[in-house]
């Protein structure tokens, strides 16, 4: 009887909520996404400082620089001001969080191997968060919990729901918590990720080569940003659907002169 109440309960609460936190993608897709844009930022930022504090920073002058210029170079495309870390850690994976927060490992850049690779995995990750993908999961995940609530419960990222929450905005495999965005985040992020590179002087084309170079990586063993970022079989075909429109993009960057050079 107890659980029916509370459960009762909950659904009275959510209902009123959903009616009136419905979005739209940029894509145009129904999303709920209820969290205030100001609470996913702090937690954005609480999320990226637990990582700061569990991942040693990269020293190298010109792996950072690398890195920070094909990063700036997306950025200048959306709002806000974003802060961009090099991890030293060898496992091929990025993400961005809400707060304006961009990760990038150094085993990524063995996989990237120019900045056209690189802008292809950091516009993507990028995407998920203008597209407001981990609003929407946690949204989903704790509906009836305050934001406040949570940006506390990260500051204990060892605590379940701290994990739990680190998995949603994209991080946290460190602590076991694998997240995979759904499939139509996944596709909204590929292709709002590759306008976002066209439009910022980056060949599109490299797209398809840098998830062919991912598949490839760690031979039999499936690469940590696969494991977080699954590839399903449509996602190279959804690209190359969309790359007319995409190198129509480029050409007008490039005609406006922008024209990346990052090293």
């Amino acid at each position: 009887m107890n659980r029916f109440y509370l459960t009762t309960i909950q659904l009275l609460f959510i209902i009123p909520i959903s009616l009136t936190s419905c979005s739209k993608s940029p894509l145009g897709r129904n999303q709920l996404t209820m969290m205030p844009a100001d609470q996913m930022d702090q937690m954005g930022v609480q999320a990226f400082e637990n990582q700061k504090k569990n991942m040693p920073a990269s020293n190298d002058h010109a792996t950072n620089k690398f890195v920070r210029c094909v990063s700036d170079t997306l950025t200048r495309r959306v709002k806000g001001n974003w802060e961009v870390i090099v991890f030293n850690e060898k496992s091929p994976n990025a993400f961005a969080l809400p707060g304006g927060k961009i990760g990038v490992h150094t085993g990524l850049l063995k996989v990237a191997q120019n900045q056209h690779q690189l802008a292809a995995v950091i516009g993507h990750e990028i995407a998920h968060v203008t597209a407001q993908h981990s609003n929407e999961r946690v949204s989903q995940q704790y509906a009836v919990q305050s934001g406040l609530q949570l940006t506390q419960a990260l500051a204990g990222a060892t605590t379940g729901t701290g994990q739990t929450l680190m998995g949603l905005l994209g991080v946290g495999a460190q602590y076991g918590i694998l997240m995979p965005y759904g499939r139509s985040q996944e596709s909204e992020a590929d292709l709002i990720g590759l306008d976002l590179m066209a439009e910022s002087g980056f060949d599109p084309r490299e797209s398809v080569t840098l998830w062919i170079n991912m598949g490839k990586a760690g031979g039999g063993k499936t690469p940590e940003f696969l494991s977080t970022h699954p590839a399903h079989g449509t996602r190279i075909a959804d690209l190359k659907s969309r790359m007319p429109s995409a190198l129509n993009k480029w050409r007008q960057a490039q005609a406006q002169g922008r024209k990346p050079n990052c090293r």
